[in-house]
Order: C-alpha cells, then sequence, then structure tokens
C-alpha cells in the first residue's frame, strides 16, 4: 500500500452516528408494516429480516473501516515506523482488533436471535426478540466509542502527513534545528516552508520537489536533531532518525559554522557522529550554511580540525553555500543530485538483474575506413546566441531593438509594407493599398483583355444573325390568336398530369394463362419447356393440399377427426357446425382445439379436480365473509374513528352521524 492509499480513508463516524446510520438503513430498506392477523410464518420472517439485516449493516460498515485502514506489518517499512512513531503501532492494532472483536459479536448476537425468532408464538414475542437483538447490538457498538475516536483522529493526521515515495530519488535534508535546512528547501523546490529564526519551526516531514537531468527529484526537510540518546528524543525527533533509516536517499547533514543557531561547531560534529551509522550505503555531504557570515577558512585551528576529521575519516564531500545570498546553493543541488545518480546506478551494477540485462546487449564498434582523424564537433550554442548580444556592434538588428528606438509599445507603429516583394523598391509606398502575395494590382492585369473581348463580341454577333437566340416557338401576335394558344397549352399539360396518375401495370399485365406466355416466348425465340415443367409439378402440389383440406373439413362436419395417435382429437355433434376461421389468403381453415383441458392439469381425473374446486372454495369462505381477497389484505379494526364520533356537534356536522 503506497502513501496515496493511505490518505484516501474514509471518515470514520462515532458510536452515536454510526448507529444513527445502520438503524435509519434498516428502517428505510426494511418493511414497516405488520399485523397480529397475519401467519406466523410471516410474522417471524419480517423480524428475522430485521434482525439480518441490521447485522448486514454493521458488518459492512465495521469491515469497510478495517478493509481501508492499512496493516502495517504489510507497509513499507518507513512508512510503518513512521505510524509508529506519529500514533503508537500498539495502540492503532488495539483499536482495530476491537473493532474486529465487536463485528463478531455482533454477528453472533444476530445469529442467536434468529434461532429463537424460529420458535417465536406471537407477534409480541417476536417484536421483544427483535428489540433485544438490536438492543444488545447496539449497546455492543456503544462500547467502541474510543476505538472509533481514535481512529478518526489518526486518520485526519494521516491525511495531512505529505505524500512520500520511499523508492524515488530522494534528497534528505538533516542536522540541528535553525541551521538553514528549510531555507534552502525553499530555495531549490516549490515547496513553501516556514522559516522563523528560532528552533523547531519543522515539527513535521515536509516534500517539495525539483527537476535535474530531466528527472523529477524530491526533497525531504526533518525537524531538528539534538544530540542525546534515542530513548530520550521525543516523536518530532524520531521523525527525521526514521526518515534516515529507512529512506534510500543522499543525505545532506547542515552545518553552521557561525554559532547563529545556538549550538557550537564541536556539538554540531558529535551529532554528526552520532547518526553515522544511518548514513551507511548513502552518499553524504557536509554542507557549511551561512558562508556570508563564516566561511571554513575562517574558523579557528580547533574547530577547523573537528570539522577536517569529518571530511577525511568519513569521505564526506563538503560544499558551501549561503541561503541568504544564495552563494553555491545550485552547486548543492547539483552534487548531491550527481552522488545519488552515481550510487544508484554502481549498486545496479552491483546487483544480479545487470548480468541478464548486459547479455541482450551489443556495442558496435565501427571499423575506421581511413587513417584521418576525426575529432567530435559540437556546435557551440554560446557563439550563435552572441548574434542576438546586445553588445555586439555586428548582430542583427530584432523588430523589437526598432520599435525600441521609435517609442515603444504603443507609439512605434509597424511598417508592413517594407517587406513587400516589388520589382522596384521604390513602388511599395504607393498609393494602391491592394497587395497580394507582394504583387500590384498591375500584376494581375491581361494586356490582350481587349482583343479579346472584341473577339466575343463579334462571336455574339454571328449566332445572333444566324438565328441560334431564336424562340422555337411561333410569335403570337393578336389576342385572339394567344388566348387560343394559352389554352391548347393547357389542356396539353392537363392531359400529361392525367396520364402521369395512372397506375403503371407492369409488362405481363397482359398474360393470363401459361399458354399466352409460352406462345409469346416461343415468339420471342426462347424455349418455354422448363417453366411449364415448373408449373405443372405447383398444380399438382397445390391440388393435393386444396384435396387435404376438403377431406378434412368433410371428416370434421361428421365428426370424426381422429389425430395422429388415434385418439379423438374433439367430438362434434350432430348438427353442429364446426368453428372454422378465415387466413390471410382467405382460405377457409378449422380452429384445432387443445388436446387436454388445462383444468384437469395434475389431476387423476375430473371427479379429483372437482374435489379440489370445493376444497378452495371452502378455504376461501372465511376472506369471503370479511371481503378479503387474502391474509395480506389491510384491515380497520376500529370501525367508528373516535375523533369523528366523540366531543360536542357543531353546526352543519350532524351528517357525520
Amino acid at each position: 500500500m503506497s502513501a496515496r492509499s493511505i490518505k484516501a480513508i474514509a471518515p470514520v463516524p462515532t458510536a452515536a452516528d454510526f448507529l444513527d446510520i445502520v438503524l435509519s438503513k434498516t428502517q428505510r430498506k426494511t418493511p414497516t408494516v405488520i399485523h397480529k392477523n397475519f401467519k406466523i410464518s410471516r410474522i417471524r420472517n419480517f423480524y428475522m429480516r430485521k434482525v439480518k439485516f441490521t447485522q448486514d449493516s454493521f458488518d459492512e460498515k465495521l469491515g469497510a473501516i478495517l478493509t481501508e485502514f492499512p496493516i502495517l506489518d504489510n507497509l513499507h517499512p518507513f512508512l510503518s515506523s513512521l505510524l509508529n512513531v506519529l500514533y503508537d503501532k500498539n495502540h492503532y492494532k488495539l483499536a482495530l482488533g476491537q473493532l474486529n472483536t465487536a463485528r463478531h459479536l455482533i454477528d453472533q448476537v444476530a445469529k442467536d436471535y434468529v434461532r429463537l425468532l424460529k420458535f417465536g408464538d406471537s407477534l409480541y414475542r417476536c417484536k421483544q426478540l427483535k428489540r433485544a437483538a438490536l438492543g444488545r447490538m447496539a449497546t455492543i457498538m456503544r462500547r467502541q466509542k474510543d476505538p472509533l475516536a481514535y481512529l478518526e483522529q489518526v486518520r485526519q493526521h494521516i491525511s495531512r502527513l505529505p505524500a512520500i515515495d520511499p523508492n524515488t530519488r530522494t534528497l534528505l535534508i538533516c542536522g540541528y534545528p535553525n541551521v538553514g535546512k528549510s531555507s534552502f528547501m525553499n530555495k531549490v523546490t516549490r515547496a513553501d516552508v516556514d522559516v522563523q529564526p528560532y528552533a523547531f519551526t519543522t515539527k513535521s516531514l515536509f516534500v517539495g520537489h525539483l527537476d535535474y537531468k530531466y528527472l523529477r527529484w524530491q526533497v525531504i526537510d526533518t525537524p531538528g536533531v539534538l544530540d542525546h540518546p534515542l530513548e530520550d528524543m521525543n516523536t518530532i525527533e524520531m521523525q527525521s532518525i526514521t526518515a534516515l533509516a529507512h529512506l534510500r536517499s543522499c543525505v545532506l547533514y547542515f552545518m553552521d559554522l557561525s554559532e547563529q543557531c545556538g549550538y557550537t561547531v564541536e556539538a554540531q560534529c558529535k551529532l554528526f557522529h552520532s547518526i553515522k551509522p544511518l548514513f551507511a550505503n548513502k552518499p553524504t555531504i557536509l554542507v557549511i550554511n551561512k558562508i556570508d557570515v563564516t566561511r571554513l577558512e575562517d574558523l579557528s585551528p580547533e574547530n577547523r580540525a573537528l570539522v577536517d576529521e569529518i571530511i577525511t575519516k568519513e569521505d564526506v564531500k563538503v560544499v558551501q553555500a549561503s541561503c541568504y545570498t544564495e552563494e553555491g546553493v545550485m552547486d548543492v543541488k547539483h552534487t548531491a543530485c550527481d552522488a545519488l545518480l552515481a550510487h544508484r546506478v554502481e549498486n545496479k551494477l552491483k546487483g544480479s538483474k545487470i548480468n541478464t540485462v548486459l547479455n541482450r546487449i551489443h556495442v558496435a564498434q565501427p571499423k575506421a575506413r581511413d587513417d584521418i582523424v576525426r575529432e567530435p564537433f559540437i556546435p557551440d550554442i554560446v557563439k550563435r546566441r552572441k548574434k542576438y548580444d546586445k553588445t555586439d556592434p555586428d548582430r542583427r538588428k530584432l523588430e523589437r531593438d526598432i520599435e525600441a528606438e521609435e517609442g515603444g509599445a504603443g507609439v512605434y507603429n509597424l511598417n508592413i509594407k517594407k517587406n513587400y516583394l516589388l520589382e522596384e523598391p521604390a513602388w511599395k509606398d504607393d498609393i494602391i493599398p491592394e497587395i497580394m502575395d507582394g504583387h500590384n494590382i498591375a500584376d494581375f492585369i491581361d494586356p490582350d483583355i481587349v482583343e479579346k473581348l472584341e473577339a466575343l463580341e463579334r462571336e455574339e454577333e454571328k449566332l445572333e444573325a444566324e438565328g441560334f437566340y431564336d424562340s422555337e416557338e411561333e410569335i403570337v401576335d393578336s389576342e385572339e390568336e394567344r388566348y387560343e394558344a394559352e389554352t391548347q397549352l393547357a389542356q396539353e399539360q392537363k392531359k400529361r398530369s392525367q396520364q402521369r396518375r395512372k397506375v403503371m401495370l407492369p409488362r405481363t399485365a397482359g398474360l393470363r394463362t401459361l399458354s399466352e406466355m409460352s406462345e409469346r416466348l416461343t415468339a420471342a425465340g426462347y424455349d418455354p419447356s422448363r417453366i411449364q415443367a415448373r408449373a405443372e409439378i405447383l398444380a399438382k402440389a397445390q391440388g393435393a393440399k386444396r384435396k387435404r383440406a376438403e377431406d378434412m373439413d368433410v371428416e370434421m362436419a361428421e365428426g370424426e377427426w381422429v389425430d395422429e395417435n388415434g385418439d379423438d382429437a374433439m367430438d362434434v355433434d350432430e348438427g353442429q357446425s364446426s368453428k372454422r376461421g378465415k387466413t390471410n389468403g382467405g382460405s377457409v381453415v378449422a380452429k384445432r382445439h387443445p388436446a387436454t383441458n388445462r383444468q384437469l392439469a395434475g389431476m387423476r381425473n375430473s371427479e379429483q379436480a372437482l374435489k379440489a374446486v370445493k376444497l378452495r372454495n371452502l378455504g376461501q369462505r372465511e376472506r369471503n365473509r370479511l371481503a378479503k381477497a387474502g391474509e395480506s389484505d389491510r384491515a380497520i379494526k376500529t370501525k367508528m374513528p373516535k375523533h369523528l364520533f366523540a366531543g360536542k356537534r357543531k353546526a352543519g356536522k350532524t351528517d357525520r352521524r
């Protein structure tokens, strides 16, 4: 389980809220109406359902709490130890264990009372057993008040913890209080840690992130540590010790040689030797901070000897920096990141997985084609950037430089005509504004346009003289001729519309018989023998089908229709016409009645069926007398509601009696 999944724990309700949630859900999700005149089995099931639903609700809520809270033994050693420091592992496990025990007790109570409800002999006893079951469950839950409150505090504190990834590239900052750890973190990361001029401003772990060589790094700022035994350290200091012990990281040990932090150089050196076992197998950087006040060269010989002892004996790199002037801050960052990258690569090369990777890698070495020595060439980006250096007199003048010379933004107006591509540069300032793709309007004028226009006019005159544009209809001069022409045109249009409305018949509409079709096919040069043969086969099949239908009608009319098994499928009295129906095609077919009577299903014979009907009617007699369809009908026991018939009558209310 990662740190992100730990933070996604749902809130833990208090004991009172827990009971309200479960009991209200039981009331909403289960039936609420029961009467004493119901069957006793129905009454028992009603109350057993209440008890079981309440048990399931308790089990679901408690199971969710037990599942979401992490098991310390399954976490990363750093997260497990951090939770132990912050919340005490024993108390944490005890709280979860009590909730687990409560869940088992509630399950056992529900089983016991469901067993007793099976033998309840009245509605009153079943109801009292249900009340006792829910009461005992509620009592068990009220006793979990303290564990639930403790777990809710743990959940709130976990949600405020920083999301620390134990497996990523990590820079760990440690040292005495007030030596500049948080100031350095604010300089190199996006974090905003509180910085104050007194000790123990940082009381918990803080995480920031930075980018170096296209990789994401996390920087952890730990609270200050004092030089005393481990068992005397408080919770704040133990968080730093836990991070140093369990995180694979590069350790930055900060020292304040100016002693403005309130601790001497000797005490800071002693603390380094005290926690040195926690630096095993980790690259360590000794950061000399606040060099704007005191540098390493300014120390007295005694203190310089103590610092040199750490540098020489412990194989520690030294970097001097000042978070106030930002001198050397980036050097500390680059040195620490490079040291951690080299250490991680070295560890991977020592591991067993590297052999499987190297076996699949082949480094090709090209052979030289001649004896000429070709040195590697890397372009100097700085030289290219010098073209845009403001101090370089030979650099190309940019548009923003021209803008700055002529008054700046809002005053300078860009001349877009100076980049026009024209034959003569003097044309750029012409009055004509129509410019497209760097050309003037004159560039698009066709010099032969006049000749082409005259040729087109001559062609039009020739076509007009030949009568190309004359109308095909005769010109009608007189009014009468025009009226007759319009009338004739309207009649022709009417005929055309009537012809369009006629239903178009298919080509074969005129062929009524097979012989006519055969004659026309023969006249057209086709052989109709196959069509004739197929028509004869279809005619025979239809004749046989028609004959079977006629025989069936005759048999049904005589009352002698027999099914395949030889049994009479239908008895028809003499003189009674059989029922017939019409199909979609219009042919008359007989309706076939079912072979068996469904009312006799499951009965030996009709006598047994009559007996069953009598018993059914006898059992229904009492409910019929009470005008009820079944025992589930709601019954109004009070026939005369008291609020309608009691008290003094008022004016206009005598119709109620």
